[in-house]
């Protein structure tokens, strides 16, 4: 059995394995579950993970130009000169040209692509093109004769009409599609797209595993006040801003001004600490990876900054993560913790798929994404997401959250071990075809 894994996912150097937290949440156990459902598997991929993930999960790097390059100004006519040898193959059998991609479509019985929340216009936002240079990458693959899935997923939007009537044309033909929520196939279905080979599950982070806690010892070493008072986490990030661009910085005090009053009502009222975590770290580019603090970490440090100066909080309960925690470890202390409060979507599922009472804070800005909502409807929680733009939105199902913690946290304890065989059931579905 061969595997192609393409997709719309980072293909930057390291960003998926090294930057944001949650990427690395899917891809391992995404991986990992591909090699349970078939033992014998050789898989291939476009993604750049590095040496070591490689070695370890058992899979095979291809260089990144043969599904998308930011330097190759000629990149988006190359793939349509790729779909134009795929039709003549279609029609005719004879393959009357090769590019490198192609070679590596037909060695594979089967290609998936893997593109979560970017198979839509959200990609072109990452590059020129990229949407409909990922479409074209995925009907080459269907042309050639080879079985496609799209696994994962959470599609859309469309709002160029062009665009949207190939993609139609390319869900259409995937032999399987499995998206990780709802909300996604709801969209899908008022854009007209067929529905028929499509499946409704759940996003394969809910397997990632933590750090065993034996081996958290000088991770934990550092929280003095573990244990002695309720901990609640924070996790926010640019997107959780009324105003974007998500990655605009430096931003004023007065914008993180709600999240400062949340943070000073728990400590004063609830009597809990609170822990200001980061979801993203940033790297140093090969052969290393040496992990640093990446885009969450402003945030955090800037709240923990304007709490202190306002001195209204007995400050020896405010925490800072000041060092830096790989995806393992990051989990690990989200274990620990009795309520979180999450704007990155898989800091939430950190929390839930281990039982921690978690408040999912929707974007507070366009692009919106659906999968917030969407995850939180997987996770039986729909009731816990707070959207920052309405007013008192947060501090209610904060509240609510933190009066409610022991029936929360029994509701997931009965719903994540059903979530998790969701989870699975994207592999499984892959024998189907």
């Amino acid at each position: 059995m061969r595997i192609l894994i393409i997709g719309q996912t980072s293909l930057h150097w390291g960003r998926m394995e090294f930057g944001n937290i949650g990427n690395y949440y899917i891809i391992e156990p995404f991986v990992r579950e591909l090699h349970r459902v078939f033992p014998s598997v050789i898989i291939k991929t476009t993604l750049q993970m590095s040496d070591d993930f490689c070695n370890r999960e058992k899979i095979a790097r291809l260089p990144m130009e043969l599904y998308y390059s930011w330097e190759d100004k000629n990149c988006f006519e190359k793939s349509i000169y790729e779909l134009g040898i795929a039709e003549i193959y279609n029609r005719t059998n004879e393959l009357p040209f090769s590019t490198p991609y192609i070679d590596a479509v037909l060695e594979s019985d089967l290609v998936i692509d893997f593109s979560g929340d970017i198979w839509g216009d959200n990609a072109d936002f990452l590059g020129k093109n990229r949407f409909a240079i990922g479409l074209i990458k995925d009907r080459i693959a269907q042309l050639l004769g080879k079985k496609t899935a799209m696994l994962a997923g959470s599609p859309g939007p469309f709002k160029d009409e062009k665009k949207r009537e190939f993609a139609k044309l390319v869900y259409k033909n995937f032999d399987l599609v499995t998206n990780r929520e709802s909300i996604s196939s709801e969209l899908l279905n008022e854009n007209q797209f067929n529905l028929e080979k499509t499946h409704n599950l759940a996003c394969p982070a809910f397997l990632f595993e933590p750090k065993e806690e034996t081996k958290m010892d000088k991770v934990f070493s550092e929280y003095k006040f573990w244990g002695n008072k309720k901990t609640v986490g924070f996790i926010l990030c640019g997107w959780n801003l009324l105003d974007g661009p998500f990655d605009r910085w430096p931003i004023d005090d007065e914008e993180l001004i709600i999240y400062v009053s949340l943070i000073e009502k728990l400590i004063k009222e609830r009597d809990v600490n609170v822990l200001l975590l980061s979801h993203s770290n940033g790297f140093d580019l090969p052969p290393y990876f040496k992990l640093k603090h990446g885009r969450d970490y402003p945030f955090a440090k800037q709240l923990y900054k304007i709490i202190t100066k306002r001195d209204q909080v007995d400050l020896s309960k405010l925490h800072l993560q000041g060092n830096v925690l790989d995806a393992w470890e990051t989990k690990a202390v989200i274990k620990k913790l009795d309520m979180l409060v999450s704007g990155r979507v898989h800091g939430a599922v950190a929390g839930m798929s281990q039982c921690v009472p978690t408040v999912i804070v929707d974007y507070g800005h366009e692009p919106k994404a659906h999968k917030l909502r969407g995850f939180a409807r997987v996770a039986g929680m729909e009731n816990l997401l707070a959207d920052p733009s309405i007013k008192f939105d947060l501090d209610n199902k904060i509240n609510y959250c933190f009066d409610n913690v022991d029936k929360i946290k029994k509701q997931l304890k009965m719903n994540i071990p059903k979530i998790k065989n969701l989870a699975r059931k994207n592999f499984d579905l892959l024998k189907s075809i």
